[in-house]
C-alpha cells in the first residue's frame, strides 16, 4: 500500500502523505512520491497539485532511524543525492505544487515544502531545519533553498540554532504565501489551486519554465557541496551521538569530533 495517496478534484491533483504518526520521509515515501509524479505526468490533465500530510503533521522530518543502517560516506552522499534529485524534480515540475502545512514541517519535511512553488501554513505550524541539534546538517537542499526565501541572515539563524519558526513568522519572513487557521487550511489551499487550475495549461507550463531563470546559476554547485558535506558530517562521532540521542529521546553530548 502506497504511503502517498493520489486523488483528483477536477483539474487539481491532491497528494497526501500517509505515514502516521509523524509522516517521516522514509525512502519508501520518497519512492512512492516519485511514482505519483510519474502518474501525474502520464495523465496530463492536472494543472495544479496540492501536497498535504495526514494526521497531526505535514511532515516532521526524515526517517532518522534509517540513517543508522548507513555505514559509508558514499551511502550518505547517495541518500542526499536521491532526496535532492526528487525535490529538484518537484521544483522543476511543469505543474505548480502548493504545500498545505499544518502541525510541523521539519527537517526533510521542511525541505520538501521548500521544493514546492507555494506554501500555505497554519498560524501555529512549526517550520524549521533542526538537524544541527542531532550533530548533522540538512541534506535535501535545505541549505540552498531556505536562503532564497528568507535571506542569508535568517537562514543562518534557523539552520545554526535549529529553532523552528511559527506559521505567522513564516508568512512575515516571505516563506509562506498565506497563513490561515487549521480549520481553513485545506479550503484556502484548494481555493488557490482552483484559481490556477482554471487557467490555460499552455500558459501555466510556460510560466513554470520561465520563473526558475530568476534564480542564481550556482544552485547545482551548492547541491553537490551539500551532499558531500552531509556525508562528511555523518562520519563524525557527534553525528553518531546526535542520532542515537534522538532515538533514545535524550539530550546529546557533543564532543566536537
Amino acid at each position: 500500500m502506497s504511503a502517498i495517496q493520489y486523488e483528483k478534484d477536477g483539474k487539481i491533483g491532491i497528494l497526501t502523505i500517509k505515514s502516521p504518526p509523524a509522516n517521516a520521509l522514509s525512502t519508501t515515501i520518497l519512492k512512492d512520491l516519485e511514482k505519483s509524479l510519474d502518474t501525474i505526468e502520464e495523465e496530463q490533465d492536472v494543472k495544479a497539485i496540492v501536497l498535504k500530510g495526514e494526521g497531526r503533521f505535514f511532515s516532521a522530518g526524515a526517517d532518522i532511524k534509517e540513517f543508522t543502517s548507513l555505514q559509508k560516506a558514499s551511502d550518505f552522499t547517495s541518500l542526499s543525492k536521491k532526496g535532492q534529485n526528487l525535490f529538484n524534480r518537484i521544483e522543476n515540475f511543469p505543474i505548480p505544487f502548493i504545500a498545505a502545512i499544518h502541525g510541523a514541517a521539519l527537517g526533510g519535511g521542511m525541505e520538501l515544502a521548500l521544493a514546492c512553488h507555494m506554501r500555505i501554513v497554519t498560524e501555529k505550524a512549526k517550520l524549521g531545519l533542526p538537524e544541527i541539534n542531532l550533530g548533522i546538517i540538512p541534506g535535501f537542499a535545505g541549505t540552498q533553498r531556505l536562503p532564497r526565501y528568507v535571506g542569508s541572515p535568517k537562514a543562518h539563524e534557523m539552520i545554526l540554532t535549529g529553532v523552528p519558526i511559527s506559521g505567522n513568522e513564516a508568512y512575515e519572513w516571505g516563506l509562506a504565501n498565506r497563513v490561515t487557521t487549521e480549520e481553513s487550511l485545506l479550503e484556502e489551499t484548494m481555493k488557490l489551486a482552483k484559481n490556477i487550475a482554471d487557467k490555460g495549461r499552455l500558459a501555466i507550463e510556460q510560466v513554470m519554465k520561465l520563473i526558475p531563470y530568476a534564480d542564481g546559476c550556482e544552485f547545482s554547485k551548492g547541491l553537490d557541496a551539500e551532499a558531500e558535506a552531509f556525508a562528511e558530517v555523518f562520519g563524525t562521532e557527534d553525528a553518531t551521538e546526535g542520532v542515537q540521542a534522538f532515538i533514545e529521546k535524550r539530550k546529546p553530548v557533543f564532543k566536537d569530533k
